[in-house]
Parts: structure tokens; sequence; C-alpha cells
């Protein structure tokens, strides 16, 4: 499938060899932002058609600047069971859907990513678009992602259920993302208030943000949609990343 005349899509499943570039793709998501690698891989492995990434180049040329994660599960239609711990648990989900033997009846949304830069060239919105084709294509009727509003953390104060309702005068989200998936016919249905959870030592928070964490209570740090929990006590802070669940109807 292709995006543009100039670029091309192929999922793993056509060509595993592009796994490692798909993971060792430069992107712009913060240090802290750690996925549970096992449970990555094995999506990698066991879903690869779902995974895609996005081509420039020919031959020794060729480099992938775009990649779009995915996994199958087994959702029964009701927006009411949409986790609320959103990534996190449809990761899980999809394993335990997969291994149980139950149908698979929509596809998830993990992660869109642009190698930093390309922003500029539509990637985000072409590369959505190529995930939904590829759930079409490979009979799904519902994409559903929990999609994390790109200029949140500008504002981590402002609670989330605040910040979804904001609009352009055109009727759009304010938001650059959210207003992305719109426009590619989503509909936002719900939030999903602790789609990601990381916690973590002060010294990895230290690592992670080059902030001192000596104080106990909300830290902002750069990149991050709400403040991150300290307690100098226990040698810990937690990090509660809100999203917002989209649905994106295949069939119509």
């Amino acid at each position: 499938m292709s995006v543009a005349t100039n670029l091309r899509v192929a999922s793993l499943a056509e060509r595993p060899d592009l796994a490692n570039a798909m993971l060792t793709m430069e992107a712009t998501w913060p240090a802290y932002v750690r996925a549970e690698p096992l449970l990555v891989n094995w999506a990698f492995e066991r879903h690869a058609e779902h995974q895609l990434v996005v081509l420039d180049g020919d031959g020794d040329d060729e480099r992938v600047i775009a990649r779009a994660a995915s996994v199958p599960f087994a959702w029964d239609g009701d927006l009411d069971s949409l986790p609320d711990t959103g990534w996190d648990e449809v990761l899980r989900q999809s394993m335990l859907d997969t291994y149980a033997g139950r149908e698979l009846t929509a596809v998830c949304a993990l992660e869109i990513a642009i190698v930093p830069g390309l922003q500029a060239r539509n990637l985000s919105a072409r590369t959505l678009v190529a995930l939904n084709d590829n759930a079409r294509r490979l009979g799904f009727a519902d994409l559903m992602a929990p999609v994390r509003p790109s200029n949140k953390h500008a504002e981590p104060e402002v609670p989330i259920t605040e910040y979804i309702t904001r609009t352009r005068p055109d009727g759009l989200p304010a938001d650059a993302w959210l207003r992305v998936h719109v426009r590619e016919g989503g509909r936002i249905v719900k939030i999903c208030p602790a789609s990601m959870a990381i916690a973590g030592s002060l010294a990895q928070w230290r690592e992670w943000t080059g902030l001192p964490f000596d104080e106990d209570g909300p830290v902002a740090v750069p990149g991050a949609l709400t403040p991150v929990e300290v307690s100098v006590a226990h040698d810990r802070a937690v990090y509660i990343e809100p999203n917002v669940w989209i649905r994106h109807r295949l069939n119509k």
C-alpha cells in the first residue's frame, strides 16, 4: 500500500527485516515513557501484520521515517467496556485474548510516531490513514485508539476532561493530534484517565529528566501531560498519563 507517490508502507509480516529499524527509529517520546519490552516484543512477533513502517528511499538509501503499532483484541462494542487504563491494559488484553482463542473483533492503535523534523510532510495523518486501511483490509470494523493529546503537556495542570472540550471556530478540536484523528473520521468517545502508569526511583527520574526530584508533591516534567507525584520518603515518583479514547469506524 502507499501513502504518497514517493513513500511506501509495509507491515512487519511483509518485511520482518525492518523490526529493529522500527524499534530503534528516532522519535520524540520522553525518556520516561517506557513500554514493557516483553509485551511489545510479543506484539511484534505474534501480530506482525498489525505493525507498519513508512519507508522513504530505495535500496541502500531506504529508511524508516514513521511507524504505527497496533494490536487486535476482543471488544464487545460497548464503549463503557473500554479500559480506563487504556494503553497499558489493552496490550495485556490483546495477549490474553489471543492465547485464550477469543475472537479478536477490533484493533487498538498503540502508537504513531514520526521521525523528528518530518512532521511538516503530513506524515502523521498519512500514517493514521494507512493504519486504518490496514485494519480494514484485515477485516476489522473498528480501530480504537487511546490518543495522547499532542499539546496537553504545555498545560499539565488542566484536567483532561476540560482540555478535550476545547475547539476551534470550525468546531474541530483545539489539540493538533486530536484534530488529525477527527478529520480522518475518528470520534472522541471517552477519557481513559490512567492510560499509562510509570513508576520509578528518584534516581531514575533524575536520569530521565535532569530534574532534582528532592521535594514531595507534584512536579511538572517536560513532555508530561500531568504532574509527576513525588515521595521523597519512599524514594518513588509516579506518573499517571491520561489519554482520550477515539473510535474510527472502518465500515463506513
